[in-house]
């Protein structure tokens, strides 16, 4: 039997302003528990919010990067229910009236093709605690210092019909709101959230029961809970079940999903206008103004490195994609002169490291300034390319501060000199009678190729240390005089 996915997306996004949405309290991340919750996060009698202008331009920034109509009359719910760390026992946010309404997200997908996203709408609304369960035997922590911190939580139609297209559109998000700045994107600190809406059905046909998998903080988890809920729901019905509508929980360490609990309605939260918060006007006027001081975006950027660096629609979106991503980029190519080698190695060993260790490139070991060390050691051919990778490693193990230092310190430097390697040659030739009568007896066009045999010797005795150009040259020259 044929089956659809419908996917669609709810996206916290936590905004990167200092204070929180209804108060001065910090925001800042690593605090001691509960030492950033004042008494207006705790909604302690006799407080009263103000609300944060600075959250209200990051989410009309957020508005016109992707071509929304922005709510001329922003309005604040109380939306009640009790949860251990959420202290008010309500949640400010919006319904009735957000301060972003429908727009637009275009992704791009493997095989080259287009698909647009549509927004349905974003609201502004506040951060609840955390409940901590790792440290405590039976009972569970709470930390308050995330309650207050300002969202926006960006909500799709259900467009996507795949983990893939799922996936784009994350981290196409996750590149537009670290561009704009009004999110750091640093998803294992909770920075971004994804509650996935997951339902199959026959193709053409009515939607299907959803559910809800919520608070995945990484592209993989998604990815992973996404293939394992359609794979649940399809064996559920084609076992002649029928799926109830519920919010799920996923373990990305355990790669298994359960029930968290039957899936609430709108009018279960009992939704009123708060009393503490009058509307909020947004005129022309403040939207121009917001306009006006628009960074760049990845598509405009995306343009810019092909045209500046002279790269390929693929790599330059890649690199575009991301603001901290493309950062890295800029810096390592005005260090090294060479695009294509800086696109190279972040496309490559970078991110094969950044994605085994599950680490953002904010976090990398290597800086720009050090992995330009190596690119250059690389072209004057102080290290070959092999040897490269490995000065990259001790770099990433914090076994020296530069690329010089790990060269000096290892012994890694490439040896060059042609006594030294022509006596190299002379050992592995006189070492080698038969692939050297193989040689001499094979067809001229064929014999380029047969020296790879000697060339891996001599890098074997060199610990790969030998110029590989220097000695194919040197090879060449002295098989060809046994001819």
């Amino acid at each position: 039997m044929t089956w659809e996915t419908v996917i669609g997306l709810e996206v916290h996004v936590q905004l990167a302003t200092k204070s929180k949405l209804f108060s001065g309290a910090s925001t800042a991340f690593g605090s001691e528990p509960n030492t950033q919750a004042c008494a207006v996060d705790l909604a302690m009698p006799g407080t009263l919010p103000l609300a944060n202008e600075q959250a209200f331009r990051y989410a009309t920034m957020f508005g016109l990067a992707i071509n929304a109509d922005i709510g001329k009359e922003s309005v604040f719910e109380r939306k009640n229910y009790f949860y251990p760390d959420l202290p008010k026992g309500y949640q400010t946010t919006q319904l009735e009236k957000p301060i972003v309404g429908p727009g637009e997200v275009e992704i791009a997908l493997a095989d080259g093709s287009t698909k647009a996203i549509r927004i349905h709408h974003a609201h502004l609304e506040e951060d609840a605690g955390k409940s901590l369960h790792e440290d405590f035997h039976g009972m569970s922590g709470i930390d308050l210092n995330r309650a207050g911190t300002p969202l926006i939580e960006v909500v799709t139609e259900p467009d996507m019909s795949n983990a893939e297209e799922a996936v784009a559109f994350a981290k196409k998000l996750h590149g537009l709101v670290t561009s704009l700045g009004i999110c750091d994107g640093e998803m294992s600190q909770g920075s971004m959230r994804f509650d996935v809406n997951i339902s199959v059905r026959q193709p053409g046909g009515e939607l299907g029961t959803r559910t809800e998998t919520k608070n995945l903080n990484s592209f993989k988890f998604m990815e992973e809970a996404i293939a394992l809920e359609v794979e649940r729901q399809i064996d559920v019905l084609e076992s002649g079940g029928s799926i109830q509508q519920e919010t799920r929980l996923y373990d990305g360490d355990k790669k298994r999903a359960r029930t968290m609990r039957s899936k609430e309605e709108a009018n279960d939260y009992r939704y009123f206008p708060c009393p503490d918060l009058l509307p909020v006007i947004i005129d022309d006027e403040y939207i121009e103004s917001v306009r006006a001081q628009m960074p760049e975006l990845p598509e405009a950027r995306k343009a810019r490195f092909a045209s500046e660096y002279g790269l390929n629609d693929y790599d330059a979106g890649i690199l575009a994609g991301d603001l901290a991503t493309s950062q890295y980029f800029e810096i390592l190519t005005q260090r090294t002169t060479d695009a294509k080698q800086s696109a190279n190695w972040i496309m490559g060993e970078l991110s094969a490291k950044l994605n085994s260790e599950e680490k953002s490139i904010g976090q990398s070991p290597v800086s720009a300034e050090q992995l330009a060390g190596v690119i250059e050691r690389t072209k004057d051919g102080t290290i070959s390319s092999k040897i490269a990778k490995q000065v990259f490693e001790a770099l990433w193990q914090g076994e020296g501060d530069s690329a010089d230092a790990v060269i000096e310190a290892k012994g890694l430097k490439q040896v060059s000199d042609t006594s030294a390697l022509e006596k190299m040659a002379e050992e592995v030739i006189a070492n080698s009678p038969k692939q050297v009568d193989n040689y001499k007896n094979a067809d001229p066009e064929k014999r380029p190729k047969m020296l790879g045999y000697f060339v891996g010797q001599i890098m074997k005795a060199s610990k790969g240390q030998a110029n590989p150009q220097a000695v194919n040259e040197i090879l060449l020259k002295k098989l060809d005089e046994l001819l």
